[in-house]
């Protein structure tokens, strides 16, 4: 077992609890999520990406270490719950950023816009 295979199974658990697939928005809180629609979750994800940088700002002066992965772990369960909503997986994901690797960061923001110019036009 390896950790993209414990994300997909964490995958497989939200995506059995999406109110299309009969999740109870009463018993769960990602189908609660995902019934009130993007708006809700996206939220959370904003919420939960500034937990993410009070944790590591704590921890540059001497907090617990342990809270910045909590937070971090809190992120991307909402990220996930996203990834669902718009039919996604962590295996795309994980995907880009094998598609990624070896390039530099530099490289790639630049092809990344270079992207986005010819797809406006300019």
């Amino acid at each position: 077992m390896n950790d993209v295979d414990s994300l997909a199974r964490l995958a497989d658990v939200i995506e059995a609890r999406k109110p299309s697939n009969g999740g109870d928005p009463e018993a769960s809180y990602v189908a609660r999520l995902l019934a009130k629609g993007p708006d809700a979750f996206l939220k959370k994800i904003g919420e939960e990406a500034t937990e993410v940088v009070m944790a590591a700002k704590d921890a540059d002066h001497g907090g617990d270490r342990a809270k910045l992965v909590g937070e971090v772990a809190d992120l991307w369960f909402h990220c996930m719950i996203a990834l669902a909503h718009y039919g996604l997986r962590p295996a795309d994901v994980v995907a880009e950023l094998r598609r990624r690797e070896g390039l530099g960061g530099l490289e790639e923001k630049a092809l990344r816009k270079a992207r986005a110019r010819e797809g406006s036009g300019e």
